[in-house]
């Protein structure tokens, strides 16, 4: 379980990259659901998704303990919140990603100066290999979603909503993934 000081933590640690993105109401969705609805449109986000909030945590968190490379296993989105950090911190980043990766996400994860490698279809094959070459490099192997850092990172979405919407009864997030 991840708590409430982790993720002020992360939020500190990462105000630097990530976005305050804003909060939208929609009077359809509200209409239909009988209650006021808001989306957090981190669409809009450095990278285009919250992806980047616990890329961030987990980088930063690497390079203070001294990570001079990392790598990561990414079918898009956290690859390119991956190489983006690592470039703004000065460290190298590969980039494994499956053989039929779209190439606006391959060419965004070398426009933030991070290598891609092609690597199977699977996340299993994916993984593995960014996990050994982060081993061969001496390296921090930068998880997309099953790690304290990463969770605590995306975490600090819900800390903006809390400060951008008043009277929050609920929040609903469509997650993916994860063992803590």
């Amino acid at each position: 379980m991840i708590s409430l000081d982790e993720i002020n933590d992360a939020k500190q640690r990462i105000y630097n990259i990530a976005h305050i993105t804003p909060i939208l109401q929609s009077e359809q969705l509200s209409k239909i659901c009988g209650n006021q609805l808001f989306l957090k449109s981190e669409h809009l986000q450095k990278t285009g998704s919250f992806k980047i909030r616990g890329a961030s945590n987990k980088v930063i968190h690497s390079v203070e303990n001294g990570a001079k490379f990392v790598s990561a296993a990414s079918s898009g989105n956290h690859g390119q919140a991956v190489a983006y950090v690592a470039n703004k911190y000065g460290i190298p980043a590969t980039i494994v990603v499956p053989e039929d990766a779209s190439t606006c996400k391959t060419n965004a994860i070398r426009a933030y100066n991070g290598k891609v490698e092609f690597c199977g279809t699977t996340s299993e094959e994916r993984i593995n290999r960014a996990q050994e070459i982060a081993g061969n490099e001496n390296g921090v192997y930068i998880p997309p979603y099953d790690d304290p850092y990463i969770m605590a990172g995306q975490g600090t979405v819900g800390l903006e909503i809390l400060d951008q919407v008043e009277n929050v009864d609920a929040i609903i997030v469509p997650i993916g993934g994860g063992d803590y």
